[in-house]
């Protein structure tokens, strides 16, 4: 005799299991994406030779810490930008645009820059990784290879592109807000043409 009183399981269609799966992937995505990593792609030459025109990289959003989106307000604080870190930033004149430099001074350091040496609280900084073209370039033209000094506001940062004299950064329009911040450039994980590029490490 069947027993009515057994509960019925339900299967579900697989049209929804695929729905509910594919919704989770998303959503777990847009977690990823918001808090902890990001991809970006290099449209211009302000970074070479660290970063080539073609390069896709990830960029470690949590490191610095948790934002609130949209605001941009950090929530739960971990590190601060050091100096030599590759940060990924919103572009202070155009807050649509994402900029990505190398950290220069850091908040209270008194920056300037005198042909190709840069000086940080009036002591030669090592810059193993300012690259400066021969042939010259807009930064020199516009008059940025005499620069400062200027004196780093609390929460901003001092930030240049590693080819020095093709690079559009605060000798042009200023410091960088904290919070302005979106992560840390880690690796890059595509290149093209350039493929043998592929997972390097960002330093």
């Amino acid at each position: 005799m069947e027993d009515n009183t057994a509960p019925r399981i339900r299967k579900k269609s697989v049209f929804r299991e695929y729905a509910e799966a594919a919704a989770i992937a998303i959503l777990l995505a847009l977690i990823i994406r918001t808090f902890v990593v990001q991809a970006f792609k290099i449209p211009s030459g302000s970074m070479e030779p660290t970063l080539l025109v073609g390069d896709h990289i990830l960029v470690n959003k949590f490191i610095y810490g948790v934002k609130i989106p949209f605001i941009q307000k950090t929530l739960i604080p971990i590190s601060n930008p050091e100096r030599g870190d590759v940060l990924v930033f919103i572009y202070p004149v155009d807050p649509s645009k994402d900029f990505i430099k190398r950290v220069i001074g850091l908040p209270g350091e008194r920056i300037e820059i005198r042909g190709r040496t840069v000086y940080v609280n009036g002591a030669p900084y090592d810059d193993p990784h300012g690259y400066y073209s021969p042939s010259g370039g807009p930064a020199d033209q516009e008059g940025k290879e005499r620069f400062g000094p200027v004196t780093v506001p609390q929460g901003h940062l001092f930030v240049m592109g590693d080819n020095r004299n093709h690079s559009y950064d605060s000798r042009f329009w200023g410091f960088v807000p904290v919070e302005s911040v979106k992560g840390k450039a880690f690796i890059i994980y595509w290149s093209w043409p350039n493929w043998k590029r592929f997972l390097h490490l960002v330093r």
